[in-house]
């Protein structure tokens, strides 16, 4: 079963189990569509891996089957994005 882990790794923010615009690679990496996209390149930095959307698991579901309260971070990763 996915943690479905609260953060991204890169940024940290807050990443709610059901939003659509998270990220994860095949261990699970997480990140917000942002970073993976910025930040990222599209390649997870710690498997070398593509990016999938993460699943959403449904509201009934995780009464029962929590998301994971452990958060990964990575603050070097992080870039502030360039503007205009």
């Amino acid at each position: 079963m996915l943690e479905l882990r609260p953060n991204c790794e890169c940024c940290d923010a807050d990443l709610d189990p059901a939003s659509a615009e998270v990220l994860i690679c095949s261990f699970e990496c997480t990140w917000c569509a942002a970073c993976a996209a910025d930040c990222l390149g599209g390649v997870c930095p710690n498997c070398g891996g593509e990016f999938q959307h993460r699943p959403i698991r449904p509201a009934a579901e995780l009464a029962s089957h929590p998301a994971s309260t452990r958060r990964v971070h990575q603050p070097g990763l992080h870039r502030a994005r360039q503007s205009g």
